[in-house]
């Protein structure tokens, strides 16, 4: 019997992990950047790992088209994730982990992947040798020929800018081993080669819904193939390639199997001589047997280590985290420990949590939503906007709503639940500055607390906001409102349900501003500053009457409408006129600011189109978001919304 020993990976790296749901959004103004801080890279390499692979919506991060231009945001976000890790001394894979049709369905993919890098090439190129860049995640639905010359062009779009950094490149099928030796000979000798690696799928993906078809209802699948263990075929699953995948389980479900997909990527290492690195591999938690998903991800990792391939696990919290199912994902008290030993992970002690009650305040939002707060909005086809940069109170960002229909919200989840009791017993006050421009303008502020079992359900305690507590007048006012003066505000659980004076001060769950009392469509609000405390110390430093959008309507009646939306390039709008009217027809963006006039004169009766190119007055083309169009016709006002992707 002879003992496999590890050889030392060829990357510069060996493990790490995936930093998921950070920089996956659909803008950078979605990024809720204060989710991670330099303390959780600093516990992720003690627990023995030296990379970060941090995926990254890379297209979303930029103006969009034509030009596709890297929003300075983004920069500052992700400039802040670099140094941390250069003080680190850990690895920072920058992944290009856009997807789908705007990634490798895109017919104008290679112009993208050359723009964007050189970009993003450009503003890196000076940072130390801890930075790689990951060309594009799992390219798909092109073959590997096809994106081996594109993924070439994107190589030498770095390479113009960038002779310092490593490069990660991939074989197209989802960053399948199988699809490795029909990649290029690439001459750079900065390269290292990526695969991911998920199977048995029916086991790795159990109770996964995002498959087609759905395998949500698959669950407690062994690794390996047990006879006396293995669950019947879903009756929806009967007859499709899921259903034949298990009948073929008792083969496929083994380590000898796994071994041997594996060491086909070994096998084109070898032949070409090349750095290998597996980006990702990983369980799905809720349906599988932990004992079997940990037995699984030992016996990939050591195989891995054993033919000099470094990794990085997908993914740290999330759905195949490391942390124990249904946890609140807190380092020293929610580790999965079995499930770090089988990755050969250092396991640091772990404690048992006790909710205890806040006895100071806190921020909830000022510049980034607090720590231990989760982001939890439902605008209701409306925009939260937390990098708002129209005036605000303090410091650099304030936080914008607009545009939602009735009940949308933006919310703060706590995680974990927070124990008010003490705060609101000692007379703390929810403390915050808001600004609105829209007379009538009415919404609610609301704790939630935590429903805890069937005959329970998340009560609310309401705090409405109207003009008897400030003026909708564009000028910022400080709001100071004790935990007290908050009211028993019932509960909705599938169904309403009265108040009975059940709220729980010592579980709450979230707080939400949300349109309880009116849609706030063709509205806007700012908010800066929010916190809970016990001085009315906040003050107003910005007096700045601020205009916006007011007292208009989501359509015009039979009139105001534009195609397509959302829009590109390009987006056409179209009205009717009943009579000669002098028609003023402009742009807004989401804080009220005029960027653009598509039409100011005297116009006949009839119908008529405008075309609007994306674009401000300057010619500037403008970010993705949301903006709208208004017209203005012998005074009447009417809107209609436009997104732009």
């Amino acid at each position: 019997m002879s003992l496999i020993v590890p050889s030392k990976a060829q990357a510069p790296f060996s493990k790490g992990v995936n930093l998921t749901g950070w920089f996956q959004t659909t803008s950078t103004n979605q990024i809720q950047f204060s989710k991670y801080t330099k303390q959780d890279f600093q516990n992720i390499k003690s627990l023995g790992c030296d990379v970060i692979r941090l995926p990254i919506n890379m297209f979303y991060m930029t103006s969009g088209s034509p030009n596709y231009t890297v929003n300075p945001l983004f920069y500052d976000f992700l400039d802040q994730a670099v140094t941390w890790a250069e003080d680190l001394q850990m690895y920072l894979i920058i992944d290009n982990h856009t997807t789908d049709d705007l990634a490798s369905k895109n017919a104008n993919l290679q112009t993208l992947l050359t723009n964007v890098w050189t970009q993003v090439a450009t503003h890196y190129k000076d940072r130390s040798t801890y930075i790689l860049y990951e060309i594009l995640n799992e390219p798909n639905g092109i073959s590997t020929a096809n994106w081996g010359a594109v993924q070439q062009a994107g190589v030498n779009a770095i390479r113009a800018v960038d002779t310092k950094h490593t490069i990660i490149v991939g074989a197209s099928n989802f960053n399948t081993y199988s699809e490795l030796s029909s990649l290029p000979n690439y001459s750079d000798s900065k390269l290292i080669y990526t695969f991911h690696f998920y199977d048995p799928f029916v086991f790795t993906h159990q109770g996964a819904t995002w498959p087609t078809p759905s395998m949500g209802t698959l669950a407690n699948v062994p690794f390996p193939y047990n006879s006396s263990t293995m669950p019947a075929t879903p009756s929806d699953l009967v007859g499709t390639w899921v259903g034949s995948s298990l009948s073929n389980y008792s083969n496929d479900g083994t380590v000898a199997k796994m071994k041997s997909l594996i060491d086909i990527a070994v096998a084109f290492k070898n032949a070409r001589n090349v750095n290998l690195y597996c980006g990702e591999f990983g369980v799905y938690i809720p349906n599988s047997p932990n004992s079997d998903r940990t037995y699984w991800y030992g016996e990939i990792r050591n195989y891995l280590e054993s033919k000099g391939i470094a990794w990085t696990v997908w993914d740290y919290q999330g759905g195949f985290g490391l942390f124990k199912k249904g946890s609140n994902e807190q380092f020293n008290y929610d580790l999965n420990t079995t499930l770090l030993t089988s990755l050969g992970l250092t396991v640091p002690t772990q404690q048992v949590y006790t909710l205890k009650p806040d006895s100071v305040g806190f921020n909830i939002y000022s510049d980034y939503i607090g720590a231990k707060i989760s982001e939890s909005s439902n605008p209701s086809g409306g925009v939260v906007n937390y990098y708002s940069t129209s005036k605000p109170n303090n410091n650099k960002y304030c936080l914008n709503w607009a545009g939602s229909g009735q009940y949308g919200a933006v919310g703060f989840d706590f995680l974990p639940n927070k124990d008010l009791s003490m705060l609101k017993n000692n007379n703390y006050a929810l403390s915050f500055l808001v600004r609105g421009n829209t007379p009538g303008t009415k919404f609610d502020l609301r704790f939630i607390d935590t429903k805890t079992g069937a005959s329970d359900h998340p009560w609310r305690m309401n705090f409405t906001m109207d003009e008897n507590t400030v003026r909708w007048d564009g000028q910022w006012h400080k709001v100071y409102i004790p935990l007290s003066n908050f009211v028993d505000g019932g509960a909705w659980d599938n169904t309403w349900f009265n108040p009975i004076g059940a709220f729980d001060w010592t579980a709450v769950d979230r707080f939400d501003i949300t349109a309880e009392q009116m849609s706030l469509v063709g509205k806007s609000l700012w908010f800066d500053n929010i916190q809970i405390c016990n001085m009315d110390t906040a003050k107003v430093y910005e007096t700045t009457v601020f205009t916006a959008i007011a007292n208009v309507s989501s359509n015009v009646s039979g009139g105001l409408k534009a195609y397509p939306n959302p829009a590109e390039s390009s987006t056409t709008v179209n009205y009717s006129l009943a009579s000669n009217e002098k028609v003023d027809i402009s742009i807004y963006d989401l804080s009220g600011q005029k960027i653009r006039t598509l039409f100011n004169s005297l116009q006949t009766a009839g119908n008529y189109s405008l075309t609007w190119n994306i674009d401000t007055d300057n010619g500037k083309k403008v970010l993705q978001g949301v903006y709208f169009c208004r017209i203005k016709i012998l005074g009447r006002e009417d809107v209609a919304k436009i997104i732009v992707m």
